[in-house]
């Protein structure tokens, strides 16, 4: 018997050639071979006669070959063999194209099973290439539930089912890892059988039952390491935070906090007296006030001794926290600076110094944070904000700074709570789900083209009351494939054709960094009325003074990324508004942004967002903090999910030792996942 490591190099037919195709679905050794799930199936049980074929609708038929197929050599690179097949009902005449073999294979007089879908012209009866095999071959390509893989250049399909099959017929497929009990509980199909009938189904039903099998496999595996994350982290010890009382704190702030608020800083005082790391995700909506929270967890570290690191995705993000921070703390004695990668090298020394000396409580910035050369004295609290901008290694970077440090993460980015659960298992979850008080809704509205006067005469409008707009694009430059505006020619359009006397500003993706950075500042600063961008400007700056957001081809963005863009408005006193438009004219596609218009909760958005778009669109594929999952999908295959995620939870529970046999397969696989999920997960 072969084993699962071993190359399909040992597989007949596998050469190096080939062994290089497979590397391409990166499938080197049997077991992924053997873990290369189909994607779909084709019910090819049923048998119709030929008057019950319809067009374009593949179907499954016998027939008897009437002729002496023949071959048409029509041009170099295009044989043609036709032939005609008849049964008891019909005739119909089958055409092949470069496939010359048919005229060998199929013979006068004799009868096969044939596979395929007459053209679109019934009146031809004619069938282009059907997949055929004679009544006494085995069932490959007819006769059966088959399998349709994912695919590479080379590889077909019925390649790649002949060589798994290959495979599991030298090969035992992967060890049980799930206990009988909870097979049992949730109607799971054992490990052995649910790879050979994934493979090989003898119904749908079959198949499916070993789809269900595979992803809930998949889910529990990935739960049951967060779980052992999570256990590992609470062997970890600190020193309890024994001043915990925030009255100076509160008595400092110039307004109420939110129920909401209070909660997640109450946490979080729990979490420092609880003498372990605390591991916080603190999720808001926009505007929902989590750099309050913490500030009044950086206050706590500084009455304890220990200094902050608040690390930003952007400098004046950086600078904004900075300032809001100063304001708040100078009254209070806690120290505040920056560290950015913008600032001269004779200021970040002098910065770095202050720091390693213990000058300073609360230091924020973006990634100067992470350099050998920042050195902090009693580093015990690390604020990521904005977490799926930085990668796990980043986060992991500067919490080496000091020892088993307590780390907040904040998002903007509403989460459904599935995803949540996914990508921050590991971590506590605060949710901030109340808005400071004074902060009115973005009034939202969706336009087509013919308001484009109306929609100008309002930009002119706000500007004349002495506010600013934002106005995104979904592209940098103009592109005649998407039909969609350009923010360099849109900016370009505006200034010169639209409003010459206003002050327009480009901003997009493509800059430099510290040019980007100065745009936003003068924008920030009221030196320019109107803004172009791309989503660039979809994390990050406070323009209180900005009261209008228009959004071009709404269509092209995601729920939760129009919602993110429309947080950049309505954070001053003024009334905001969000205008998006678009020319698509598609029922689903206006339902969708419609649903935009009715709600400002981005909780609700996100759930909407992932039931219409899955999962990818929070976050971009490579950035979405979630694992290369192989069989499961987030967006339809929810309820799985929570079934593997209460399976886990008891494992863990009752197996605490996790000595069993099925406990060190589980092991193995969780330490496969979490290496393959490298470089995708946060």
């Amino acid at each position: 018997m072969a084993k699962l490591s071993d190359p399909v190099t040992v597989l007949k037919g596998v050469g190096p050639s080939r062994a290089k195709q497979f590397a391409q679905l990166n499938i080197l050794t049997l077991e992924d071979l053997i873990c290369h799930f189909p994607r779909g199936y084709e019910d090819r049980t049923k048998l119709v006669t030929i008057s019950q074929l319809e067009p374009d609708v593949p179907a499954c038929f016998k027939a008897m070959v009437m002729n002496t197929p023949r071959v048409n050599h029509i041009r170099k690179g295009l044989d043609i063999t036709r032939v005609q097949v008849a049964d008891s009902t019909a005739r119909l005449n089958i055409t092949f194209f470069n496939q010359k073999f048919a005229a060998e294979q199929l013979h006068y007089g004799e009868e096969y099973i044939f596979y395929g879908a007459v053209s679109g012209d019934y009146a031809g009866y004619n069938m282009p290439s059907p997949s055929f095999e004679a009544l006494d071959a085995p069932a490959v390509n007819t006769r059966r539930v088959l399998p349709i893989y994912p695919l590479t250049a080379g590889l077909s399909n019925t390649i790649l089912l002949k060589t798994v099959r290959q495979a599991l017929a030298i090969c035992d497929p992967p060890k049980e890892i799930l206990p009988p009990e909870i097979r049992e509980q949730f109607g799971i199909l054992p490990a052995e059988r649910a790879y050979y009938a994934i493979h090989e189904p003898q119904s749908l039903q079959e198949a499916e039952a070993a789809r269900k099998r595979m992803i809930f496999e998949e889910f529990f595996v990935f739960s049951a390491g967060l779980s052992l994350m999570r256990a590992a982290r609470g062997m970890k010890k600190t020193k309890p935070y024994e001043n915990r009382d925030l009255r100076d704190f509160y008595g400092a702030l110039p307004f109420q906090l939110t129920g909401a608020q209070q909660r997640a800083i109450s946490q979080i005082m729990e979490d420092f007296g609880k003498g372990a790391p605390m591991n916080r995700l603190v999720q808001g909506d926009v505007g929902s006030g989590k750099t309050m929270v913490a500030a009044a967890a950086a206050f706590c570290a500084a009455r304890n001794g220990k200094q902050t690191a608040f690390m930003a995705p952007t400098e004046i993000l950086a600078e904004q926290h900075c300032k809001s921070l100063e304001a708040l703390f100078a009254p209070l004695g806690v120290s505040v600076t920056l560290l950015t990668g913008s600032m001269t090298q004779k200021e970040k020394r002098l910065t770095r110094e202050r720091i390693a000396a213990g000058q300073v409580d609360v230091t924020v910035g973006t990634h100067a944070l992470l350099t050998e050369s920042t050195v902090f004295s009693d580093l015990g609290l690390v604020i990521a904000d904005e977490q799926h901008r930085f990668g796990v290694a980043q986060r992991s970077k500067l919490s080496e700074k000091g020892e088993d440090p307590h780390l907040l993460v904040m998002s903007a980015t509403p989460i459904p709570r599935t995803l949540a659960l996914l990508m921050y298992g590991d971590l506590e979850v605060s949710i901030l789900d109340e808005r400071p008080p004074g902060r009115e809704d973005v009034d939202t509205f969706l336009v087509g083209e013919s308001y484009r006067p109306r929609i100008n005469a309002f930009i002119r409008k706000h500007v004349s009351q002495g506010h600013q707009c934002f106005v995104v694009c979904p592209a940098v430059e103009e592109n005649e494939e998407l039909d969609v505006k350009s923010a360099t020619v849109w900016a370009d359009t505006l200034q010169k054709t639209v409003f010459p006397d206003l002050r327009i500003a480009l901003l997009h993706g493509q800059m430099k960094g510290a040019e980007k950075e100065a745009v936003m500042a003068s924008f920030a600063a009221g030196q320019a009325d109107v803004l172009v961008a791309t989503t660039v400007i979809e994390v990050g700056v406070d323009v209180p003074n900005a009261t209008l957001m228009v959004i071009e081809d709404a269509d092209r963005f995601g729920l939760s990324q129009l919602h993110q863009l429309r947080g950049r408005v309505g954070r001053g006193q003024a009334k905001s508004y969000c205008i998006m438009t678009t020319h698509n004219r598609n029922p689903d596609t206006i339902q969708r942004l419609k649903a935009l218009c009715k709600t400002t909760d981005g909780f609700k958005i996100a759930e909407e967002d992932l039931r219409l778009r899955g999962p990818g669109d929070f976050f971009g594929s490579r950035q979405s903090g979630l694992p290369a999952f192989r069989v499961g999908d987030l967006s339809i295959d929810l309820a799985t999910l929570h079934q593997a995620q209460e399976a886990s939870a008891q494992w863990i529970d009752t197996q605490g030792t996790l000595d069993t046999p099925e406990a060190q397969n589980l092991r193995q696989r969780i330490s496969a996942l979490f290496q393959r999920a490298e470089g995708t997960m946060n």
